[in-house]
């Protein structure tokens, strides 16, 4: 049992859920999970062998014949009592997540609300899967497209939302009337398996969604090569997603790809620099930096950039590093060593490079998985920071001249999901919007998740879209139907 007191103790569960049973592995192996705030082994999930997932396979396609043969509505109504169950228990599931993952509690009660919204969306989506009709080419023919469920689907999640990044994926495809197979991150499996066992007290069919753990490789490989499994979705490294992408294509599977980001955050001459500074913080230091949306480069225009950094300077002045269960504290530790690794690499390189120390300690002097906020400037355009994801909390500051200079800045990387800049004058929203190559802009706003809206990169960032009424289209197929007349 985890060293934290859960409310309800049967959420934290150290089995995986396949076709509505709770398994180990066949051959009893098992995975360790620590808190990365101390190192301390807080609970085991089994690493399942090639035959147990094929088993979650075979269990989603039973559970997907089931599934697609309930009305809309019926399904919507488990889901949102899925969605009841999870808000019950929040402050366990936020517990659980801040133990194996590290992020402030308050954050995590935050997830669970933000992963309960797509339940919600997505539940109420499923009742507006609508089709059309297509005027005829002869007279008496009638012509008809549907949306039906792709069938059994695949979600691979990562460690730094694992509530979110399930529910964002599983509220579409149990929406659309598909079941799905769901891997969550090493790092952090218990708040996927808390979810599951809220699936299944609100009577969510076995089969219909399933959890497992284990070696990533082989779950991927064997995952892939069933032609059962139609569609997978996968949010990590491009460099994973490159594989899966390879892998998928021997079945012709569908695939949603949100991989990595390197998004620049503008700030031009006619800003309001409190908002911006206001946004660069929600941005930048979010989850301590590790999100894939966070702000990774800070391009200023010279002429407000002093006022700029002295501004962030004192808004990074105020956070609060510590334990996530300290409840003052808004920064913790990162995920695990080679997460700090990182960041003093892109550190060390950004100063020998010419960019200027201005505030906070340095990520050489961290301890453990804790790395303080810290502020640099002058970083030189080829500086590793601008790159690559830093994943953590670098604010890194290039200065610019145009707003020409800035856009050629801001799309040379072979990433494209989000951007964000802060301007006043609309002639330059408009140019600049248009301009910058990523799948989500947000102009001066810091903060921009949201159910309702599609989220998604172009380039090297992924394919596809999640939330929105195009998350849910993701998992269907179009069916054109031609009725001739007599």
């Amino acid at each position: 049992m985890p060293a934290v007191t859960l409310k309800a103790p049967r959420l934290f569960r150290e089995a995986c859920y396949v076709g509505g049973q709770w398994i180990t592995a066949d051959n009893g192996a098992t995975i360790d999970v620590d808190n990365p705030a101390t190192g301390d082994i807080i609970g085991r999930v089994p690493s399942l062998s090639q035959a147990d997932i094929q088993q979650a396979i075979d269990s989603a396609q039973a559970g997907f014949n089931e599934w697609r043969q309930m009305t809309a509505q019926e399904r919507a109504d488990l889901m949102l009592r899925w969605l009841d169950l999870m808000q019950e228990h929040k402050e366990d599931i936020a517990t659980l997540m801040t133990l194996e993952q590290g992020k402030p509690l308050a954050e995590s009660r935050g997830e669970v609300d933000y992963a309960g919204a797509f339940i919600r969306w997505f539940a109420e989506e499923a009742r507006r899967n609508y089709g059309e009709t297509i005027p005829a080419a002869k007279r008496g023919q009638h012509i008809v497209v549907t949306r039906n469920p792709v069938g059994v689907t695949v979600a691979i999640t990562p460690w730094n939302f694992p509530a979110a990044m399930i529910t964002r994926k599983a509220g579409a495809a149990l929406a659309a009337g598909c079941s799905m197979i769901i891997k969550p991150a090493e790092a952090t499996p218990f708040t996927a398996l808390a979810l599951a066992q809220l699936a299944e007290e609100a009577g969510i069919p076995a089969g219909v969604l399933n959890v497992v753990t284990g070696d990533a490789p082989m779950i991927g490989e064997t995952l892939t090569a069933s032609p059962v499994v139609r569609k997978l979705s996968f949010t990590g490294s491009t460099a994973v997603g490159r594989k899966l992408m390879a892998q998928c294509a021997q079945n012709i599977q569908k695939v949603s790809l949100e991989l990595g980001g390197n998004a620049p955050f503008i700030v031009f001459d006619d800003a309001d620099v409190d908002k911006a500074v206001e946004g660069a913080i929600a941005s930048k230091f979010r989850n301590t930096g590790q999100t894939c949306v966070c702000a990774n480069r800070f391009l200023v225009q010279r002429g407000i950039h002093d006022a700029f950094v002295e501004a962030l300077s004192k808004a990074m002045s105020e956070l609060v590093v510590g334990d996530g269960f300290d409840e003052k504290a808004n920064q913790s530790c990162l995920i695990n060593k080679a997460a700090v690794e990182k960041v003093q690499t892109h550190y060390k390189d950004a100063l020998d490079k010419g960019a200027r120390h201005v505030w906070g300690e340095s990520p050489n002097d961290a301890k453990g998985n804790y790395v303080q906020p810290v502020l640099i400037t002058d970083v030189s355009h080829d500086s590793t920071v601008c790159k690559e994801e830093t994943f953590g909390p670098l604010a890194a500051v290039i200065p610019f001249d145009t707003e020409e200079e800035a856009i050629a800045l801001a799309n040379d990387t072979p990433y494209g999901l989000a951007s964000y800049f802060y301007a006043r004058d609309i002639h330059r929203i408009w140019r600049v919007a248009d301009a910058l190559e990523t799948g989500i802009v947000s102009i001066n706003e810091g903060a921009f998740s949201n159910p309702a809206a599609p989220f998604g990169g172009v380039k090297a960032s992924g394919l596809g879209r999640e939330g929105s009424r195009h998350g849910m289209e993701e998992y269907t197929e179009l069916k054109y139907l031609c009725m001739g007349g007599e």
